[in-house]
């Protein structure tokens, strides 16, 4: 086997032993500290990317599942909307409702006046167009997307 470098310059008469012990001393305990540190910082580095891009991960998770949760709902609220609104293409009177700053109006009878002012119906938007369905049906609108209720008169039974 080859000489060592230490040997090597040692034998060329280029280092003295005094200056090889001193470096060998010196590596002893560079060796020493190191021993109770990590091998190397770029396996934390890795390690700590690593976790950043999982938590990135679970977040944007969290955002689309809330956000398909809400699309359900929507939907959901959309369906009861469709399924149970009165069909008011054949009354006359016109009812007027307020809505932000603007005042709106359905044409209705009579009796569909007088469930609006009890609380018996309610009036909710969708899609920009407003519809009147049954307070039964409206309580579930509200559990499932709040911002399409108009007008609702709570009954004092409730």
């Amino acid at each position: 086997m080859g000489l060592s470098l230490q040997d090597q310059l040692l034998k060329a008469g280029i280092a003295d032993k005094k200056q090889a012990n001193k470096v060998n001393q010196e590596q002893r305990v560079k060796r020493k500290k190191n021993k109770g540190k990590k091998k190397t910082p770029e396996i934390n580095q890795t390690r700590q990317s690593q976790l950043a891009q999982a938590k990135r991960s679970r977040e944007l998770n969290r955002q689309s599942n809330q956000e398909k949760e809400k699309q359900q709902r929507l939907a959901q609220a959309k369906q009861l909307i469709e399924e149970n609104r009165l069909d008011l293409r054949k009354y006359e009177d016109p009812y007027y409702f307020k809505v932000g700053k603007k005042i709106k109006k359905l044409y209705v009878n009579d009796e569909i006046t007088q469930k609006l002012g009890r609380g018996q119906l309610a009036i909710v938007t969708l899609n920009s167009v407003y519809e009147i369905v049954p307070a039964k049906v409206a309580r579930k609108i509200v559990d499932r997307d709040p911002d399409s209720l108009v007008v609702f008169h709570q009954s004092e039974e409730e």
